[in-house]
């Protein structure tokens, strides 16, 4: 056998292989051997079916799949051995591979075009500079957790007549439409304006309104009607609310019952551990907001300012030939740019793996998967109510979807220990903001 790369750029190359009958031919003829014992052919007794009758009647596709599991290996090996970091799969030459005369010809050559990546250097050190934004918990956002939490658990009525603050159900018709839909209305959440015509209603009650007039904004448009953001929009003017049902919450007390339905029976005790619980939740929320964030700015920290030449059109010809006719030029055109980032995140992430030597044991991903498993059912109680059974639920589930559960888990692990790496390498500089403050930073990250 014959291989060698063509490369044609730092980005593109050709893998040329040529065979000659001493590589395939001694596993052709131990294939026809073996179909000569196994074969049942009408007029022969099995066994005893002559050399020639298999070959004239299996030899093609015997040569064709022999050829075809020696191009696979051949190929593979060679970018192994020659340690070629490639992107996507190697793309065979058809037009060359159709013109194989299998009948005639016992020598061949193969063409795979393939993606290459040359080495490229990242800047990983304390003059790395990044910048968090912690989120401050205020004591208007506790007190609106806990009013909310009070609603949530409080006790509903079914009223006869409706006030403000109250939850009517019903149906809503648009102007010129015979089809009504279920709608749900919150009166502490319309235009204060228009609250007076929906206050003091009862049941069968029909109820005009200009939905312009109604809501403030396009997502409480499209909560209403059910519908897509993009198309409450496009809604205005005449709709009629029927009431079918109205109900009323009064707050719950603030009380132990109050704080074992929120977290736990006896979990808190007092008030003041109840709000400082409230504080806490809070500001774990908060937190794991801040690193998502955080994490999105690294890997634009490093997609950003680290060159990698990256081969274009062989990605853009793979993708379509692997897409199975979903991806088209227009898929292309819309989404090969955020693809391409992610795949060179994915080339930066793998070579600090490599560099670091960071690595992910069997061990740790069956402790994530107990402590996930755990979470997903109480927490360590379950765990104590379960004993030795945890393990072999772990177990089972790390080796359901034929391992996919394994390495979803060991590809998280691997994704955190390298953010883990650069976070205590970098220089992370914290700026506190408030929740509303960080909402903004966040729309200017994602413009």
């Amino acid at each position: 056998m014959d291989i060698t790369l063509d490369k044609k750029s730092t980005t593109d190359g050709l893998i040329k292989i040529k065979l000659s009958p001493s590589d395939y031919q001694p596993k052709v003829e131990e294939k026809i051997k073996t179909y000569a014992r196994k074969a049942t052919i009408k007029g022969f007794r099995q066994g005893k079916i002559p050399h020639g009758v298999i070959k004239k009647m299996f030899g093609k596709s015997i040569l064709v799949e022999e050829v075809n599991h020696l191009l696979s290996h051949a190929v593979t090996d060679y970018i192994k051995n020659n340690k070629l970091r490639i992107l996507g799969e190697p793309l065979p030459n058809q037009e060359k591979t159709n013109h194989i005369n299998w009948d005639a010809q016992d020598e061949f050559e193969f063409e795979f075009q393939i993606g290459l990546v040359d080495d490229f250097s990242y800047e990983l050190s304390p003059k790395v500079k990044l910048k968090s934004y912690p989120i401050e918990v205020d004591k208007k956002v506790i007190d609106d957790t806990i009013a909310d939490l009070k609603t949530r658990f409080g006790e509903v009525t079914h009223p006869e007549v409706s006030e403000e603050g109250d939850n009517l159900y019903g149906q809503i018709l648009e102007d010129g439409s015979e089809t009504p839909v279920g709608a749900h209305l919150e009166l502490s959440k319309l235009n204060k304006k228009a609250l007076k015509d929906f206050v003091g209603k009862k049941k069968e009650d029909s109820i005009e309104m200009d939905i312009r007039k109604v809501f403030d904004t396009d997502e409480e448009i499209g909560v209403l009607l059910g519908i897509s953001l993009e198309e409450a929009k496009t809604k205005k003017g005449k709709y009629n609310f029927q009431i079918t049902s109205i109900s009323r919450v009064a707050p719950a007390e603030i009380n132990q019952e109050l704080f074992d339905k929120v977290f736990g029976k006896d979990a808190v005790k007092s008030e003041e551990e109840f709000i400082n619980k409230v504080r806490e939740t809070i500001q774990g929320n908060y937190d794991r907001e801040t690193n998502h964030l955080l994490d999105h700015e690294i890997q634009h920290h490093f997609v950003d300012n680290t060159k990698i030449d990256m081969p274009d059109e062989f990605l853009k010809l793979w993708l379509k030939n692997s897409g199975g006719g979903q991806i088209t030029d227009d898929v292309l055109e819309k989404e090969f740019g955020q693809y391409k980032e992610s795949l060179k995140w994915d080339l930066i992430k793998n070579k600090i793996a490599e560099d670091l030597k960071i690595v992910v044991e069997a061990e740790e991903v069956k402790k994530k998967a107990k402590e996930m498993i755990m979470e997903q059912f109480g927490g360590q109680a379950f765990a104590a109510q379960l004993g030795d059974k945890l393990d072999g639920i772990a177990d089972n589930y790390l080796s359901d979807q034929e391992g996919k559960n394994f390495m979803k888990l060991y590809d998280e692990l691997r994704h955190e220990k390298i953010l883990k790496a650069i976070k205590e390498t970098a220089t992370i500089s914290k700026k506190p903001v408030s929740l509303d403050e960080f909402k903004k930073v966040v729309e200017k990250h994602n413009h």
